[in-house]
């Protein structure tokens, strides 16, 4: 039995490290002392403050006034103005950080340092919460490369070397022991053994592999030695394309901000160009004196910044993400908000997505002359001793059951098949559904299925086990054989089982208009049957991290915008090449939460419906907050050149309407 236990405790550790990589926070309220802990934030908040103590000295100290407000300048705006003289020396263009702060050192040179001091505040604090948001939307793959192996045992002379996993090269054969991560791509050369392969194909269930079956890095040996020949190196394998997959796709930048990025550059050059304008051109051509053209310039640099423009976005996309977290919903940035209402397919996974991605027992199906309760006790003490994830459902069906397990003895893995030992005397064998083939041709005597009221979904038994295995294989369910001492005496059926939302939250998906796809790797029969409870219309099943990832693309090129919903390792390139990744919060692995856009943290995939009319409800407020801002620009504009427009009442006008679009946008707070 120390022989058993020894490799199964090595596996388990090795199990751990797939499962308990970081994450983000979960459950957690936002961190509202991370946000302050913001540098931007900091200066924004400490400009602020310094704006409120100069105004309240200016009517008793007129000098300390105007040297807060030079400091309240140089602290709020510091880090735009860098960014913006930056821009201009490296890419040689204008953005509106140089607009922003020549509007306020506008307004500072004709004396009014408050109104200067605010716009810098009022920018530099939006800016900070962006800064802020967008650290957040930040992909980071380092737990994804936490996954990969180190080191190898490399055969050579007859001796076992302990090597870096960069020196292995094709050819080069290696042993990997009981519970120990495979370390490159190869094929089996000896030995068998199951592997946990969920890391990279998302199967549900454990592969068991023999001599010239093909495993990958990064994938968990199960309780066989296996003798591995390298066929790819580290950098070709699959696990290496992953991360590189992985980190293309988030290099992509979204179109938005390339719209943005072109309307900065474009919205400051006509500023700037009209603002010289003015200062030059209305002495010559309208005879204005000098005094008053560069007031009328700095008016126009106040009225023009875009502070409205600003806060048209950031306020509302923080105000959905606020509303999205109290339902359980995590946005890593805003973008990924305002991208998640353009969408027009929901792509999910079905292991730990759809499904729960733990196996249950669902049918146990005996002989006549065989007891279920005897036959689920002599199975469970025999699988008590496997760490096998179907071994392990059906000692949980027999605690579920409250039956007590009696000692196994001699218990052995029988190679390629299952495993058998022995139960006061009689030999039990329990394993995969092979054997029926040589046993197609016998009729049962009779059959029985126990009525009891712990009978999982029983299933009516047919004339010949060869059918009754084919009928609920049909249903997607995985089937072990169980035989005493050489006879058939039962099959036990297993099954992911599916989440409690999941038809409702496709039902609700297809209500919105939005189309719902599967992407899988587990075998189309079983992909088949959980699409056909769920209601999902679009299956592609037996596909490879690869695979998923051409699979969104192409759903992105045919319908348009694509969310990913998945929760594994294998998910993490799917979820960067979709429009918005959504990892799985409280089952997903650390990856695919580090890869995704957003978390949904309480898997609660209902929600989704929810989350994508919040977007949507959003992006209208943008855009009522948008047109609303220039219409009042283009007002006060207007109103600066043909009504004289006073400085302090540009500044109201402009802060006015920056107060009401925020206000707009808090309303999705609610």
């Amino acid at each position: 039995m120390q022989a058993i236990h020894q490799p199964l405790h090595r596996q388990k550790q090795a199990e751990q490290r797939l499962s308990q990589t970081p994450g983000p926070n979960r459950g957690r309220k936002p961190d509202f002392r991370a946000m302050v802990q913001n540098k931007e934030m900091q200066s924004a908040l400490g400009s602020g403050l310094l704006m409120l103590i100069a105004w309240g000295t200016a009517p008793y100290f007129g000098t300390l006034s105007i040297m807060l407000y030079i400091v309240a300048y140089a602290v709020g705006g510091w880090t735009k103005a860098k960014e913006g003289i930056e821009t201009l020396v490296k890419e040689r263009d204008l953005d509106v950080n140089l607009l922003m702060i020549a509007a306020s050192l506008g307004a500072a040179a004709i004396g009014y340092w408050n109104e200067g001091a605010m716009l810098i505040f009022i920018f530099a604090l939006s800016g900070a919460l962006e800064s802020y948001a967008t650290e957040r939307s930040h992909k980071d793959i380092s737990s994804l490369l936490a996954l990969k192996p180190e080191t190898a045992l490399r055969i050579e002379d007859g001796q076992m070397n302990l090597v870096a996993i960069d020196d292995l090269e094709p050819g080069d054969l290696l042993l990997v022991k009981p519970g120990e991560l495979i370390p490159a791509d190869g094929v089996v050369y000896r030995g068998s053994s199951f592997i946990n392969q969920s890391s990279i194909t998302g199967e549900s269930l454990p592969v068991d592999k023999v001599a010239g079956d093909e495993v990958y890095a990064g994938t968990v040996n199960g309780e066989g030695a296996l003798y591995v020949e390298v066929t790819k190196s580290a950098e070709g394998s699959l696990f290496g394309k992953i991360i590189k997959m992985v980190e293309e796709a988030q290099a992509e930048v979204p179109d938005s901000q390339r719209f943005m990025e072109r309307f900065e550059g474009i919205y400051a050059r006509i500023v700037v160009g009209v603002t010289l304008l003015v200062i030059a051109g209305t002495p010559l051509l309208l005879g204005w004196t000098w005094n008053e053209a560069f007031y009328k310039a700095m008016v126009f640099l106040v009225v023009a910044s875009p502070c409205a423009l600003v806060s048209s976005i950031m306020p509302v996309m923080l105000s959905a993400m606020s509303s999205s977290a109290r339902r359980g919903i995590l946005f890593k940035g805003g973008a990924h908000m305002e991208n998640i209402a353009r969408t027009r397919v929901v792509a999910f996974d079905k292991t730990g997505t759809l499904t729960m991605g733990t196996p249950q027992v669902t049918d146990i199906i005996t002989a006549e002359h065989v007891d279920r309760t005897q036959l689920l006790a002599a199975v469970a003490a025999i699988e008590n001793l496997s760490m096998h994830p179907l071994a392990r459902a059906i000692v949980d069906q027999a605690n579920m059951e409250n039956i007590t397990l009696q000692e196994a003895e001699h218990v052995q893995a029988l190679t390629g098949w299952g495993i058998e030992g022995t139960i006061n005397g009689v030999v039990w064998s329990i394993g995969k559904t092979d054997v029926l083939r040589s046993m197609q041709s016998e009729k049962m005597t009779g059959s029985n299925v126990d009525p009891d009221e712990h009978d999982v979904n029983p299933v009516k038994v047919s004339s010949e086990w060869g059918d009754v295995c084919s009928h609920l294989e049909g249903e997607g369910k995985t089937v072990s054989v169980v035989m005493a001492d050489g006879e058939l005496v039962g099959l036990i059926a297993m099954r992911d089982t599916i989440r409690p939302q999941a038809a409702a939250a496709v039902k609700k998906l297809e209500a919105m208009g939005v189309k719902v796809a599967m992407l899988t790797g587990d075998r189309a029969r079983s992909a088949s049957v959980i699409a056909r409870e769920t209601g999902v219309s679009m299956v592609y099943a037996d596909l490879l991290p690869g695979d998923k990832v051409k699979q969104v693309q192409a759903l992105r090129k045919q319908y348009g915008p694509v969310l990913m919903v998945g929760d594994g390792v294998n998910d993490a390139p799917a979820l960067a090449a979709a429009t918005v990744g959504m990892g799985m919060g409280l089952s997903g692995s650390g990856t695919a939460l580090e890869v995704a856009d957003a978390v949904l943290m309480n898997d609660n995939i209902e929600e989704i419906a929810w989350v994508i009319g919040q977007a949507r409800r959003a992006q209208r407020t943008v855009k009522q907050n948008m047109c609303f801002a220039i219409t009042v620009i283009l007002a006060l504009i207007a109103g600066n050149f043909l009504q004289d427009v006073a400085l302090p009442l540009g500044v109201v006008g402009h802060e006015g309407s920056t107060i009401l679009v925020i206000l707009n946008g808090l309303r999705l707070l609610r």
